[in-house]
């Protein structure tokens, strides 16, 4: 049994990620301050003998000095607000959580000689210029704009997280999130999938930004925390950044429609103004994966997006009755 730090634990992917890890036999420390975190995510573990919840912020270094007393051998640092919506209305805590609470968290991991995985995003390469997006490209980020608090610092992020491994030799790992979903998304949460879900089953009009010709590529969430996995735990994986994501591509309108389908909704599809800086491409080419972790995803989109129906409309029939 090995014992494992998750920032982030009551988030999205986080309780995701913290339930496998005891399901697998683990000993889960999960850290959260709950600023987008819902402690309802990990009320099946709550309980768990396996699991100690930390009501912290990795970015105040104070609030986790007990983990240096704790035997830890891995540490995934999901920590930070996901979600345009969210980040947009927090943009300092978001810049804090992914720079001083990397920082916190990596000396944590130099102090015990953990394994480090740092999820940083496909936002990494902004309004791409290359396509699909291999490690490689740079990137096309605007620092002077509304998503500039999440992109840049997830991309600072990345930085300290090269420092510490150049440095110090932690055994750090970065991976690039592409957009993933499940029906754990909130459906407040203001993405994609949880949008025009949440509006199909509600018979409200489904919001598309632009024209809708802007892609995406959607990753389930099983898939996702699959690929962590096998990057914790390859020493390949060690000094690397990788793309977690699906390389299926799909325009927001062919998913408004897809999700249409599926729900047997009668909601109108209507468009609103794009955001700026909204990304026109996003597809990452997971060559490095395949060949690193022997990883790709399994989940194709409709499978994925019936699994996220049925649970919200679950949800919503709970609500109504």
């Amino acid at each position: 049994m090995r014992k494992v730090i998750v920032s982030g634990a009551a988030g999205f992917l986080g309780s995701y990620l913290v339930k496998q890890l005891i399901q697998q036999g683990e000993e889960v420390i999960g850290i959260d301050n709950l600023s987008s975190g819902l402690m309802s995510n990990l009320s099946e573990v709550m309980n768990h003998s396996s699991f100690k919840f930390l009501l912290a912020d990795v970015s105040d270094k104070e609030a986790i000095t007990d983990l240096y007393q704790e035997k830890v051998k891995e540490i995934y640092h999901l920590a930070s607000q996901a979600s345009p919506k969210f980040y947009q209305a927090n943009p300092f805590e978001t810049m804090k959580v992914n720079t001083q609470g990397t920082f916190n968290l990596l000396e944590l991991a130099r102090d015990k000689e953990a394994k480090f995985l740092y999820t940083s995003t496909s936002e990494a390469y902004g309004d791409p210029e290359v396509h699909p997006q291999p490690e490689s490209y740079r990137g096309n980020v605007n620092t002077w704009g509304p998503r500039a608090c999440y992109d840049e610092a997830k991309r600072l992020g990345e930085v300290i997280c090269y420092e510490f491994y150049e440095r110090y030799g932690v055994a750090v790992k970065v991976a690039r999130i592409f957009n993933t979903y499940s029906a754990g998304l909130r459906n407040d949460d203001g993405r994609v999938i949880s949008n025009f879900v949440t509006q199909a089953l509600a018979g409200e009009d489904i919001t598309v930004y632009g024209d809708g010709s802007q892609t995406r590529s959607f990753c389930y969430v099983d898939d996702n925390i699959r690929g962590l996995q096998l990057m914790m735990g390859r020493n390949e994986a060690t000094g690397e950044i990788i793309n977690i994501g699906n390389p299926k591509e799909y325009s927001i309108l062919e998913v408004a429609n897809i999700i249409k389908e599926l729900t047997h909704s009668n909601s109108k599809i209507i468009f609103c103004p794009l955001p700026k800086d909204d990304p026109k491409v996003r597809r990452p080419d997971i060559g490095k994966a395949r060949e690193i972790l022997n990883w790709e995803p399994f989940v194709t989109l409709h499978d994925g997006l019936n699994l996220t129906i049925q649970t919200y409309q679950e949800n919503l029939n709970s609500i109504l009755n």
